[in-house]
């Protein structure tokens, strides 16, 4: 009879188990929803925060990037106020260069002086091409040393598909960047210049009592997006930047060779309003939390703390944040001295066995080196553990 009950008992139990597993299955399956057709020749969606690309098609094709190459003269000015080469007051004479300029005008006029705040509204709002030239003299005597510094700043954003050789995106034979590199300026110029930022969103300014609207028509579509810049030549086609921001999740889209005004803002609004839909980012370490220890050989103490530099954030599909799987690893060997902020092992975070990120761990102390007799201990506990 005992047979018979722990028979039958293991026959449920096996049922159990065949009913219950597809739906087990099917709560660890990661949903990844298709993303939307875009019409367009190049475009790329990522997150601000945690950097993640969402969606992209060539993004790392070379293309004419058009008035967008108003985004990196911006910043490059942002960088000179920044470190005060330069002020919002300070005026700037108009020359006869920038006055000549062709394609779309603040109009300022020959020998007449504008403060340089006028001319970023101008740029950023207006998209002038003789304000562009105007800063660009200003700020490095002569367009073409400017265009120097543009890529510079490319250089070391990691802009590694852009070339730049003048201010406003008139196009050239080597004048060139890409939606994943447009992306990666767009992020840094909202981080590091969030106040400046604010003219992005901007509707409209006048300047010699001409007043010229926002050409990036989703400001009056959807009141999430704040920015960044549109362009258009007949070489790129209707390009856009946008960001949006929906409570805490910032998304930067970018658009490259669309066939019309209209086309740019419905294809970034399809972008944004598909990466809103499907994706969520939260911050999921703050930089400088202990995390792990690492064992120091050779040092003053054998414990350090180590952490992200950065405030660590994760973007994952919607409902699916609280399957993330987060992973330390220490580096074996960890010898003093070690100067705060070296790299000393790595976190990676994965989702349904696929890695999403992989960060630096850091020190979080100095360690100076031990004493001979700490140094030899640690030398030969070295040595047997080989």
């Amino acid at each position: 009879m005992m047979q018979f009950f722990r028979l039958r008992f293991s026959l449920l139990s096996g049922l159990l188990l065949l009913l219950t597993a597809p739906s087990l299955l099917a709560a660890n399956q990661v949903f990844t929803p298709a993303a939307p057709s875009i019409a367009a020749s190049s475009y790329l969606l990522m997150d601000f925060n945690s950097g993640r690309v969402l969606v992209e098609k060539d993004a790392d094709k070379h293309s004419a990037p058009a008035s967008l190459t108003k985004i990196m003269t911006v910043y490059v000015v942002f960088r000179e106020l920044k470190a005060g080469h330069l002020s919002l007051d300070e005026k700037v004479t108009i020359s006869q260069k920038a006055w000549e300029t062709s394609g779309s005008k603040m109009f300022v006029e020959v020998n007449k002086q504008v403060t340089i705040q006028d001319l970023l509204q101008g740029v950023i709002i207006q998209s002038g091409n003789d304000a562009s030239v105007a800063l660009a003299e200003h700020v490095a005597g002569s367009e073409e040393t400017f265009a120097d510094m543009m890529n510079e700043q490319a250089a070391r954003l990691g802009m590694t598909n852009s070339h730049f050789e003048n201010s406003m995106g008139l196009p050239t034979a080597n004048h060139f960047s890409t939606a994943r590199d447009l992306a990666t300026l767009a992020q840094a110029l909202i981080k590091e210049f969030p106040d400046y930022y604010r003219w992005d969103s901007q509707k409209e300014f006048t300047y010699n009592n001409i007043t010229q609207q926002n050409r990036n028509q989703l400001l009056w579509r959807d009141p999430s997006v704040d920015g960044v810049k549109t362009g258009f030549t007949d070489e790129a086609g209707y390009c856009m930047v946008a960001s949006a921001k929906r409570e805490d999740m910032r998304l930067i889209s970018v658009v490259l060779g669309t066939a019309s005004p209209n086309a740019r803002a419905n294809e970034s609004q399809s972008l944004l309003n598909f990466g809103f839909r499907f994706f969520e980012t939260h911050r999921l370490y703050e930089a400088n939390t202990p995390l792990a220890e690492a064992r120091v050989r050779k040092g003053v103490t054998s414990k350090l703390p180590v952490s992200v530099a950065e405030d660590l954030y994760v973007t994952a599909p919607r409902k699916h944040f609280t399957e993330l799987k987060a992973e330390t690893q220490i580096d074996k060997a960890v010898f003093a001295p070690i100067n705060k902020g070296d790299t000393v092992g790595s976190l990676t975070v994965s989702l349904g066995g696929e890695t999403i990120l992989s960060k630096p761990l850091v020190a979080m102390d100095s360690v100076a080196e031990g004493g001979i007799f700490r140094r030899l201990y640690d030398a030969a506990l070295s040595l047997l553990e080989k």
